[in-house]
């Protein structure tokens, strides 16, 4: 993810479609995989729980491209490749690390309590990444929520901020913008977008408050009786890890490939070396949620490859000019292709338009809606950002029942699309 090939394979790939070579037809296995994963936990969830079942599903689907292009252009298997590596390597890094973070201790989980975690998260996701803070609080805020019943909505409107919306301030907090600093974009540039990360985390946070007050008048009177009888203090253990995931802040921050992948593995290593068994035990911690993200996402990577060239080559015809075109474009297509080669390819767009060259070769209205769009619309499905599979996975595993893919976007659908559409208006038009 953050060493996509980007609009410097333009030309080659150019070639290859005025050949012949790249025909519509070639996304069909990446829509295809945009619907078993959206179909198969509800037509055969049992068989589909296998991570060795999922594998055989990105395998089916992915080899077909990978002859495709190991014949026609194996250069971008190689690019892919290496974005695959460094993706996998730094979300596994944040998970190995932050599952050895335990917050020992029971809070009481009232909407102040849950309104509060999920402001932190909000704030730490730009500072830590949305991966970092995604993995560092979900198992706490389970924790606090664990005698509640109804709990999966707090989880959704997790995934919306720690997840996505809150990684807008800096370039650490999301690998759209981290590309887009190693594009040319200056490094505080990104907190030019605080006024629409304050709106968005301001309105969600202010619907989730009246929400879970609502949900928590509905809980049986045992269960909230039970909730405050097992109130303890909190307690760190694992405060160890806090340096460790630090230090993989740094190597994203100041390394390059594959010095920054070696650094992430080494420091995960000592993580798993120092810290003891025991705490990872407690965290409920297991390879199970990043398995099945790597697993997954290994199909996702290779079958999208024609996608993204197909919109790099032809995104012109989608008449995208205004700031708010491209808010929504690069927005939508982050809600189901990875958002990072997305940002690139609406950032090569609006370079080879001629507009006004204020930062990295377009206006600042324009980067700020791709990166906005890239950024916060990766909440509107469960493959739009990685983070967003890992914490369904980790809730599911805990016993929680989480919506189905659909049912996760009649959510986001509903408390989303009106939200991004008054950003819009605010900001975009």
């Amino acid at each position: 993810m953050l060493d996509w090939v980007g609009p410097g394979a333009s030309e080659e790939t150019l070639s290859l479609i005025t050949a012949g070579a790249l025909p519509l037809y070639t996304v069909a296995p990446f829509v295809a995989m945009l619907l078993v994963i959206a179909v198969f936990p509800l037509w055969i969830p049992h068989w589909w729980e296998s991570n060795r079942n999922k594998l055989a599903v990105s395998a089916l689907l992915g080899l077909p491209i990978l002859a495709l292009y190991a014949v026609r252009r194996p250069g971008a298997l190689l690019s892919m490749a290496e974005e695959y590596v460094s993706f996998i390597v730094l979300l596994a890094g944040l998970f190995v690390i932050s599952g050895g973070i335990l917050l020992r201790g029971d809070l009481e989980a009232t909407p102040i309590t849950n309104t509060g975690l999920l402001a932190l998260g909000s704030v730490l996701a730009s500072f830590i990444g949305t991966t970092g803070a995604s993995m560092l609080l979900i198992r706490p805020l389970l924790q606090a929520n664990r005698e509640r019943t109804h709990v999966h909505h707090t989880i959704v409107i997790f995934i919306f901020l720690v997840s996505n919306i809150g990684g807008m301030l800096t370039p650490l907090g999301d690998p759209p913008l981290f590309l887009g600093y190693l594009q040319g974009v200056p490094f505080t540039w990104t907190f030019r977008l605080w006024p629409h990360w304050a709106l968005q985390v301001a309105a969600l946070l202010a619907l989730y408050f009246v929400w879970d007050t609502r949900q928590y008048t509905r809980e049986p009177i045992a269960a909230l009786r039970r909730d405050r009888s097992q109130i303890e203090p909190l307690r760190l253990r694992g405060a160890l890890n806090i340096v460790w995931l630090g230090l993989v802040v740094c190597a994203v921050a100041f390394l390059h490939a594959p010095w920054r992948e070696g650094a992430i593995v080494a420091v995960s290593a000592v993580s798993l070396w120092r810290t003891p068994r025991a705490v990872r035990r407690a965290n409920g911690f297991t390879a199970y949620p990043i398995v099945e993200v790597a697993v997954l996402f290994a199909g996702i990577f290779l079958t999208m490859i024609p996608a993204l060239e197909l919109l790099r080559l032809r995104g012109g015809e989608l008449g995208v000019r205004a700031p708010w075109h491209f808010f929504w474009a690069s927005g939508i297509l982050s809600s189901f292709l990875d958002n990072a080669p997305t940002y690139l390819t609406f950032l090569a767009l609006g370079q080879g338009l001629g507009l006004a060259r204020e930062v990295v070769e377009v206006p600042h209205a324009v980067l700020a809606a791709i990166s906005v769009g890239a950024v916060s619309m990766g909440a509107n499905s469960y493959i739009g950002n990685a983070p967003n599979f890992m914490v369904k996975s980790i809730a599911e595993e805990q016993g929680i029942k989480m919506p189905s893919f659909f049912g996760y976007m009649v959510y986001s659908g509903a408390i989303l699309l009106p939200l991004f559409a008054i950003v819009t208006l605010v900001f975009f038009r």
